[in-house]
């Protein structure tokens, strides 16, 4: 039998964050009648009513009416591995030009496997040497982080303050840089609502993380899976919308206004990129290059579904995720209202959360480690289950916090997680 050592493979077989997944997930599968505060996925109701036979005659009519693509040749690009950098290029740039104010064309766009991929192919187009390092907020999504660790890329955290990044400590990231040789390449955020701390940026703090990306040479990957759950009326643009030196690279997903199953996401890369043999073309034509040799190209039918879906709704993501940014600010409400219910006036001390105002997220402080332990004895005793947040901290940090997520829930089942929860921290919590 063959056996392989660890010190022979890739470090990130061993990383943690995986080790702490896997972890997650093995308790939910042991306490499957625990009230789960873990999965940060879309709720189930949401698609009941999907018919993707429609969504998909919707887009071939939407080929042959408006492309002037013969019917046959139209069904046939759904059965076959089509362009790497997509084929609903053209529905979602309207979109972002038309909801978003993101006036990039259709061809600096790519249709990624979900926004997972996005971020990988980001990644790999923008780090050339060992001596490049991205910079993220701490906390942060573990999926860029491991995206990062995978590629060999060195990650620098950067704490987040309440009008969003630190920026101030961002500089200072990039002075220190180039100090030791190197440099700050890029920097991730998600300046709404963001995973896992639910911090939303201010739009001072934008313009300001624009000029400083200018003075510095950095360019921002956004990450804008969020968004669309801000209070109607109290939107702020995406930094893409505000970019006048093209230093953001943008990047979204279909998952959470649409459904994860069809893992369809984008970038927007309208960066020059100097081509062989003279001239210019667009970074996005490089990153559908590198996706060619990777996935080769998004499914063509999941395509055409998330296509399908954006026409029926007049090609707006707003009117698209209209009725989803309803029921999760419904949830958001319930969860920080039985938070306060349950546990304002009976708070261990030391026990504190934030009341975000979007996205799916609460971040909780308790006066004691917050571990794996801590978790079985929470969900075999009281049958409820939260995230450690230790996974998402750079270089340590988030030992004494949870997350809990609202997304997958209903409000009668927000409500009694919450008092299983309250249960929790006033009979084993103490400082």
């Amino acid at each position: 039998m063959t056996r392989l050592h660890p010190a022979s493979l890739h470090g990130s077989l061993q990383d943690p964050i995986l080790g702490s997944i896997g972890m997650l997930n093995e308790v939910m599968s042991r306490y499957p009648r625990a009230i789960s505060f873990a999965p940060g996925a879309p709720h189930p109701k949401l698609v009941e009513d999907v018919d993707f036979q429609r969504y998909i005659e919707t887009y071939v009519t939407h080929l042959t009416r408006d492309k002037g693509i013969g019917e046959e040749q139209a069904r046939r690009m759904l059965l076959e591995y089509g362009p790497s950098r997509g084929l609903i290029n053209d529905i979602v740039a309207q979109a972002l030009r038309r909801d978003h104010g993101i006036d990039s064309p259709e061809s600096a766009l790519v249709i990624t496997v979900g926004a997972q991929e996005a971020m990988l192919l980001v990644l790999r187009a923008l780090f050339a040497t060992p001596a490049d390092t991205l910079a993220v907020a701490n906390p942060c999504f573990v999926g860029i982080t491991g995206a990062a660790r995978l590629l060999n890329i060195d990650v620098v955290g950067i704490d987040e303050t309440m009008a969003g990044l630190d920026l101030d400590a961002l500089q200072k990231a990039c002075a220190a840089a180039r100090g030791s040789g190197r440099r700050i390449r890029a920097c991730y955020v998600a300046p709404d609502f963001s995973n896992p701390s639910g911090s939303r940026m201010t739009l001072d703090c934008r313009r300001r993380l624009l000029e400083l990306a200018e003075q510095e040479d950095l360019l921002l990957i956004e990450d804008n899976a969020y968004g669309f759950t801000a209070e109607p009326g109290n939107e702020f643009p995406p930094l893409k919308a505000l970019d006048r030196g093209r230093r953001v690279i943008h990047v979204g997903t279909f998952a959470k206004v649409c459904f994860p199953g069809a893992r369809v996401g984008y970038v927007v890369a309208d960066q020059h990129l100097a081509a062989e043999g003279g001239g210019e073309k667009l970074l996005a034509a490089g990153i559908a290059d590198i996706k060619g040799l990777c996935t080769v190209n998004t499914s063509p039918i999941c395509q055409a579904v998330i296509g399908g879906l954006l026409l029926e709704h007049g090609g707006s993501l707003i009117a698209l995720s209209r009725s989803k940014l309803r029921l999760y600010r419904r949830n958001l409400a319930c969860l920080a209202d039985a938070l306060d219910r349950h546990l304002r006036d009976e708070t261990p001390p030391g026990i504190r959360w934030n009341r975000p105002e979007g996205g799916f997220f609460i971040c909780m402080d308790l006066p004691v480690p917050v571990n794996d332990a801590l978790l079985e004895m929470c969900a075999e005793k009281y049958g409820v289950l939260w995230v450690p947040m230790s996974q998402f901290y750079i270089g340590g940090g988030g030992g004494n916090k949870l997350r809990l997520s609202c997304s997958y829930l209903d409000p009668r089942q927000i409500e009694t997680g919450v008092e299983r929860l309250a249960r929790f921290l006033r009979n084993e919590i103490r400082p």
